[in-house]
């Protein structure tokens, strides 16, 4: 807002929270630029109680209202028809009337900065009186550092002379409620005042103090047994059957009759065929937790799930606000990580950062499919949960240490709005579900394709030549070199060690990897054979070390660019 043109503002606001908004909304009325306001979530406030005139608001304020309901699309093609239109009015900048020490520094200001900013000096002086940072640091730009201080220190000594005690940003924000309670009295009706509502009763229980994280781990198991259980292992079944069968059978009579050699026969079939089918049977599972997970968040309760954290958070040096990145990092660890922008105080950005990779992420679930399909059948849902419980612990821990030693800094306070329960619609549910699931197909269909084809020919060509036995290839010797560094922690195959290798380009791989060094056409699937290779100890010791070990290289790549700046020193 400070160096970018500004057209036109299209400012959203929630119906049912409208004196809380507003303040926002003030600010933007005094930017002095077109703004256009979507009155949303009005059927929410009617629910409240709450019934608001569009009009009569508009009006007071000087701008287009538009009431909408974002969710169902009501009044979204009348707000976008106002939005474009270029003959949208200025607003009534001067709108709220901050006292005679605010508005005669407010004059000053305007007279040093007269034909040196095209920005609304009434919006940076009353920014730079509620210490803006940013504002401040622009103005000094253009007025000198210490004229900038005696203007701030006098208008706040004027204040205090006037109304002893009260501090600069305070009386800025009263006046600015004064004036917000004005205007919802005028614009708005409240009936059944005395009702609690529906929203309210429900957080009673499950956000208590005692209640609340039993509820959120029963729930979280309730997700597991049907993700793995109930209708993700029969959903994953048929498609194995599918690939490994009427596919792969397909593909081979056609390379068959387009006389094929060995070498692009056994590329095809036991390369690609078997890396990237191995991948895509689990996209049942994938899609089936996404798809629970949305319903979470559509529903208002994930807010919730952060509300209740808060307490256990702070007791590590961090707060709710930490946890919301960790949600976002059990569907991928990448857009968690970003999601740490909103943390305000440097220490705790940092340390979310750092900890996100810990949370159990999509990309190793069919590592967990696949291990607890063949060692833990009777316990699948328990088994990845407590995979999920073990990464959020280590996490927790690794945050106490930290946080009282190497990241001793000032701690911030949780705020969160909660939303109100709602009935998700499907519509929404399945944008979301697919907007986090198609990463998973897009990567079988890239990444692990390419992947599968190195791995394939690592473990086909060695040392004495090409069509080698695998344990005298390349990706063998490769494996050989870890595997007795893995020894205490119960496997040391050199299959676990280069299955463990391609896991840092991705964690999807090692099952691609997996299904490449085990294939054997006639055997049957990948879990018949993993108890040649595993014990149940080892195995659960396998997925663990998967859990906590390096992140992928998309993730890694993403920690070094939140956390470093241009020269590679850490940011902020």
């Amino acid at each position: 807002m400070l160096e970018e043109p500004v057209d036109k503002m299209l400012n959203i606001l929630d119906a049912s929270q409208l004196e809380r908004n507003m303040h926002l909304t003030i600010q933007l009325l005094e930017y002095d630029k077109p703004v256009i306001i979507g009155l949303n979530m009005i059927d929410v406030a009617a629910k409240r109680g709450i019934l608001l005139n569009p009009n009569t608001l508009s009006n007071t304020i000087g701008v287009p209202v538009s009431p909408i309901v974002a969710r169902t699309g009501k009044g979204c093609e009348e707000l976008s028809l106002i939005a474009s239109d270029q003959s949208v009015k200025f607003p009534h900048a001067r709108i709220v009337y901050y006292g005679k020490e605010i508005e005669e520094a407010i004059k000053i200001l305007d007279q040093r900065l007269k034909d040196q900013t095209n920005l609304s000096t009434r919006w940076l002086a009353l920014q730079l009186f509620e210490g803006n940072q940013f504002v401040y640091d622009y103005v000094k730009e253009l007025t000198g550092e210490e004229i900038l201080k005696q203007l701030v220190n006098e208008v706040g000594e004027a204040l205090k002379m006037s109304t002893p005690g009260m501090e600069l940003e305070r009386w800025i924000y009263q006046k600015r409620k004064e004036k917000i309670d004005k205007i919802f009295a005028e614009a708005a009706f409240r009936i059944n005042e005395h009702d609690t509502p529906l929203s309210l009763r429900i957080d009673r229980v499950v956000t208590h103090k005692f209640l609340g994280m039993p509820i959120f781990f029963s729930l979280m198991y309730f997700m597991f047994m049907l993700t793995f259980d109930w209708l993700g292992f029969p959903l994953s079944d048929v498609l194995d059957a599918f690939i490994t069968g009427n596919i792969s059978e397909l593909l081979a009579q056609l390379l068959t009759m387009a006389g094929a050699s060995s070498f692009i026969h056994s590329l095809i079939l036991d390369g690609i065929v078997a890396g990237v089918g191995g991948v895509l049977v689990f996209v049942p599972q994938i899609f089936i937790l996404f798809f629970f997970i949305s319903l979470l968040e559509d529903s208002g309760y994930m807010a919730r799930v952060a509300l209740v954290m808060d307490r256990l958070m702070e007791t590590v040096g961090l707060n709710g606000k930490a946890f919301i990145p960790m949600i976002i990092g059990f569907g991928c660890n990448v857009p968690g990580i970003m999601a740490a922008r909103t943390i305000e105080t440097p220490k705790e950005r940092l340390l979310t950062i750092l900890l996100t990779p810990l949370m159990s992420c999509s990309a190793r679930l069919p590592v967990y499919a696949l291990f607890v399909g063949a060692f833990f059948a009777q316990q699948k849902a328990l088994a990845v949960l407590s995979l999920y419980i073990l990464g959020s612990a280590v996490a927790l821990i690794l945050a106490k240490i930290f946080s009282s030693t190497i990241l001793k800094g000032e701690t911030s306070l949780f705020v969160i709005e909660l939303p109100p329960y709602r009935m998700p619609q499907f519509k929404a549910l399945w944008r979301s579900t697919w907007d986090k699931g198609k990463g998973f197909i897009k990567k079988a269909g890239t990444f692990i394709f390419a992947g599968s084809v190195l791995v394939w020919v690592a473990s086909y060509a060695g040392p004495q030549g090409i069509n080698v036995e695998m344990d005298s290839s390349y990706l063998a010797g490769v494996g050989g070199i870890i595997a007795p560094v893995l020894q205490p922690l119960g496997f040391d195959s050199w299959q676990a060690g280069a299955a463990l290798l391609t896991g840092f380009l991705a964690k999807e791989a090692i099952i691609s990897t997996m299904n490449i060094i085990y294939y054997v056409p006639d055997t049957g699937s990948l879990q018949g054979l993993m108890a040649d290779y595993f014990t149940p100890l080892s195995a659960y010791s396998f997925m663990a070390f998967i859990l906590l070990y390096i992140p992928c290289l998309a993730t890694t790549a993403t920690i070094y660019k939140e956390t470093a700046s241009k020269n590679g020193q850490h940011s902020r």
